[in-house]
């Protein structure tokens, strides 16, 4: 029971948990059917610069220059970045999860999450992630990305919590497995239901 009392903090991923994904696989999919670009090169492309993207070392414009807009195209930047901010839709039943259990239990909340800053920002503005987060420890603002233990280092650090004190709810198996590696308490989300059923086995009912 004392280490179920101990816990204070929730981690959690924004893509795949409060948020779809800012900008996957699917969405650069339906980007190259509506814009017509070439699947390969783009695909390439994107993985070549992607990660650079994430980890705040170029901005979204530099990203775009480098794997949509190297050649003239008949649509503008305006509405290819517009495009890749409609991929993000919520999930309503995972957000007024967190907003539940901050109110009834107290926890800090922190993001740790990878995005690029300008999708990042967009993303906690219009769906309000700061009512929910205390903390954003986004891979493009601390300049590291998950996998990588300092970004969970990091965000322990900012929340001055130990390892222990901190459930991370995280949809991606490898990044459970580096935060259960630092002695977090890993938490792979699937769906509402099964992270509800995962919170109560820690003593945290909705």
């Amino acid at each position: 029971m004392k280490q179920k009392l101990s816990i204070n903090t929730i981690f959690t991923d924004i893509g795949g948990v409060l948020l779809t994904n800012g900008w996957d696989r699917g969405s650069r999919r339906r980007a190259i059917d509506l814009f017509k670009l070439d699947p390969e090169e783009t695909e390439e492309r994107h993985h070549l610069t992607f990660d650079t993207y994430e980890v705040g070392k170029i901005t979204q414009d530099e990203y775009l220059d480098r794997v949509v807009f190297y050649k003239k195209r008949s649509f503008s930047r305006r509405q290819f970045r517009q495009f890749m901010y409609d991929q993000s839709k919520p999930f309503p039943e995972m957000l007024a999860l967190l907003s539940r259990l901050k109110k009834k239990y107290g926890f800090k909340i922190a993001v740790v999450s990878n995005e690029g800053r300008e999708l990042a920002e967009y993303r906690i503005k219009q769906f309000n992630l700061n009512a929910l987060a205390d903390f954003f420890i986004v891979s493009s603002f601390v300049h590291f990305r998950k996998p990588d233990a300092d970004i969970f280092r990091i965000a322990l650090d900012t929340a001055q919590v130990k390892p222990q004190q901190v459930i991370y709810i995280e949809d991606r198996a490898m990044f459970v497995q580096v935060a259960k590696g630092l002695g977090i308490h890993g938490l792979r989300h699937i769906d509402h239901k099964t992270t509800c059923e995962k919170l109560e086995k820690y003593g945290f009912k909705n």
